[in-house]
């Protein structure tokens, strides 16, 4: 059952960076630093809608820290919020030290 969630949450992600690479937010890929795939890869079981927060694993923590998080936090596309957490996506990034702003958006979602 846990491998189908976490192929679910794998696909979800698939889907989103699928949509920020080639969608309505061709810019993220060109103007945002970071490895974006590596993101989806490493972090995903860490947003997922279910489930408690978890620390990240280290290699999700080193690619948080080659992203341009806020960039990529101004062109989340709704649909990817229908399948993150977004107050996980935040609590990854500042438990990995890329602290966010407070009044920040990160999609629709104001950081708190």
């Amino acid at each position: 059952m846990a491998a189908i969630g976490n192929r679910l949450t794998l696909l979800a992600f698939v889907v989103v960076a699928g949509v920020i690479s080639f969608g309505n937010n061709n810019m993220v890929s060109g103007q945002c630093r970071g490895d974006l795939n590596g993101l989806m890869s490493q972090c995903a079981v860490y947003v997922q809608k279910s489930g408690p927060k978890a620390e990240p694993s280290g290699e999700c923590c080193k690619v948080v820290k080659s992203v341009d998080v806020p960039c990529v936090c101004g062109h989340i596309p709704k649909e990817a919020e229908q399948m993150i957490s977004m107050d996980k996506a935040v609590y990854v990034a500042e438990f990995c030290g890329v602290p966010l702003h407070r009044g920040m958006k990160c999609g629709s979602y104001t950081i708190p």
